[in-house]
C-alpha cells in the first residue's frame, strides 16, 4: 500500500495519460511519482476550457510529457521552463538558431508570466491556434509580436521578430537571404498595417489589415485540420 496516497493525488494526470490500468508498484512508477511537481487540471475541465476532445487531450498530454526533456527531474509531468522550451524547439530547426524566436513563442504561451509553461498553458494556446476563430488566432498572433505587451507593435519589435525568424531559418536557405531582408519585411508590414501612420500598429489595425489580406486569411486556415 506504500505510495497509495501519492497515486490517488495523480488521478487526473493518469487519466490524461490514459494509463489507469497500467499502474504498478514497480521501481519506475515509484520514481515517477516521487518526482512529479505539477498535476494538470482534470480532463473534463480542460475539455470545457479548450476545443479539444478527450482523446486529443490524452494524445497531446503524452506528447507534452515526452517532449524531449533531458531528465525526469525536469518535471515531464506538466511544466516546461524557458530553457527546456528552447531546447525542444531547436530540434525542429537544426539548420539555424531558433533560440530567440523560441523565447518569443514561450512568452506567448506563458500567459501568467510565471516563467514556465504548464500543460494547461500549452493546450490553451494550441486550442486558439488550431481551433479558434480567425479573430482569436489574429489576437494570439498580435500578442506574440507585441513583445513588451503594451498593446501595440513597434518597428523595433517587428524587426526583432523578423530577425529571429531569419536566424531560425539558417544561413543556408535557398534562395540565399539578403542581410537587409528583415528590415524590408518590417517596412512592408508597417506600410500595410499602420493605417494612421503613427509609427505603431494597434490590435485594431492589425486585425483589420489581416482580414483584408487574402494570403493571410488562407494561411490562417492551414491550421484547421492539423489535429
Amino acid at each position: 500500500m506504500r505510495g497509495q496516497g501519492r497515486k490517488e493525488s495523480l488521478s487526473d494526470s493518469r487519466d490524461l495519460d490514459g494509463s489507469y490500468d497500467q499502474l504498478t508498484d514497480s521501481v519506475e512508477d515509484e520514481f515517477e511519482l516521487s518526482t512529479v511537481c505539477h498535476r494538470p487540471e482534470g480532463l473534463e475541465q480542460l475539455q470545457e476550457q479548450t476545443k479539444f476532445t478527450r482523446k486529443e487531450l490524452q494524445v497531446l498530454y503524452r506528447g507534452f510529457k515526452n517532449s524531449g526533456l533531458p531528465t525526469p527531474q525536469e518535471c515531464p509531468s506538466g511544466i516546461v521552463n524557458e530553457e527546456n522550451f528552447k531546447q525542444i524547439y531547436s530540434q525542429f530547426f537544426p539548420q539555424g538558431d531558433s533560440s530567440t524566436y523560441a523565447t518569443f513563442l514561450f512568452n506567448a504561451f506563458d500567459t501568467n508570466h510565471d516563467g514556465s509553461v504548464s500543460f494547461e498553458d500549452f493546450v490553451a494556446g494550441l486550442s486558439v491556434i488550431l481551433r479558434g476563430t480567425i479573430d482569436d488566432r489574429l489576437n494570439w498572433a498580435f500578442n506574440l509580436y507585441d513583445l513588451n505587451k503594451d498593446g501595440c507593435i513597434t518597428k523595433e519589435e517587428m524587426l526583432d521578430i523578423m530577425k529571429s525568424i531569419y536566424d531560425m531559418m539558417g544561413k543556408y536557405t535557398y534562395p540565399a537571404l539578403r542581410e537587409e531582408a528583415p528590415k524590408e519585411h518590417v517596412e512592408s508590414f508597417f506600410q500595410k498595417m499602420d493605417r494612421n501612420k503613427d509609427g505603431v500598429v494597434t490590435i485594431e489595425e492589425f486585425i483589420e489589415s489581416c482580414q483584408k489580406d487574402e494570403n493571410i486569411m488562407r494561411s490562417m486556415q492551414l491550421f484547421d485540420n492539423v489535429i
